[in-house]
């Protein structure tokens, strides 16, 4: 193999060990992106999708500047993953439709009550079972996941979204979100604050979480989604309260 140096100065061989040194973290990406993601896409594809981002940031990083690679790369990856999957268009019309019924009862209720409606109240307004509510509240997140035009509006999706992703202003305000944050989780249902736990906290993916509770990736996604809506509720709830 050839000793000439790449454009950023790596010789090939050592911007062939950069990738080599880092397929953990590609592993660790798509395995992270699980959560957002319906469970029949192929982890192989998400794979191959993450790996031109990883080749493109060892072709385009410049050591230099001082900047570690995997901080440099986990972007292009995921990005690359991202960008596959609005090019496949991978949410069928059916689906589509599903999230946009869910939406319309979803606001249809807020407006009757004043408060976001909860999984159940949701259940028995489109007359169907509490994890079919579920597999449409997955559905609109993956659409939020790739920023798909017709994805949930921003008050729906803020209900789906990571609660710690929130940037207040002020530390002050920064402390007392994580204080109800902490006051939500203890809330939520046995099975949902486990998986809370164990994803966050304890950082392992979906698969590893469903070994630990003893339930398929797919279910632990669905019990994932419910966490965070009911997370996400009583947050708002609660600063709502506060105002």
């Amino acid at each position: 193999m050839s000793e000439y140096p790449t454009q950023n100065g790596l010789t090939a061989e050592q911007r062939d060990q950069l990738i080599l040194d880092h397929l953990p973290l590609l592993h660790h990406i798509v395995g992270r992106m699980a959560v957002e993601l319906p469970a029949r896409l192929d982890r192989e594809d998400l794979l191959g999708y993450g790996m031109l981002g990883l080749v493109g940031a060892a072709d385009s990083w410049d050591p230099d500047r001082g900047l570690k690679f995997s901080t440099f790369a986990y972007p292009r990856i995921r990005g690359s993953i991202i960008d596959e999957l609005r090019r496949m268009d991978f949410l069928s019309r059916n689906k589509r439709e599903q999230v946009r019924d869910l939406e319309k009862v979803f606001t249809e209720l807020e407006q009757e009550t004043g408060t976001p409606p909860t999984i159940e109240q949701l259940a028995e307004a489109l007359a169907i079972g509490e994890d079919e509510v579920l597999e449409r509240l997955s559905t609109a997140r993956s659409a939020m996941a790739v920023s798909l035009d017709d994805g949930p509006s921003e008050e729906f999706g803020a209900l789906l979204s990571d609660p710690r992703a929130a940037n207040p202003a002020e530390d002050v305000e920064d402390a007392e979100l994580k204080d109800l944050l902490r006051k939500a989780i203890v809330e939520l249902p046995e099975q949902e604050q486990a998986v809370i736990t164990l994803y966050y906290a304890e950082e392992l993916l979906l698969r590893e979480i469903g070994e630990v509770l003893g339930v398929t990736e797919s279910r632990v996604s669905q019990i994932h989604t419910a966490a965070l809506y009911r997370l996400n509720r009583s947050l708002q709830l609660a600063l709502g309260a506060a105002q």
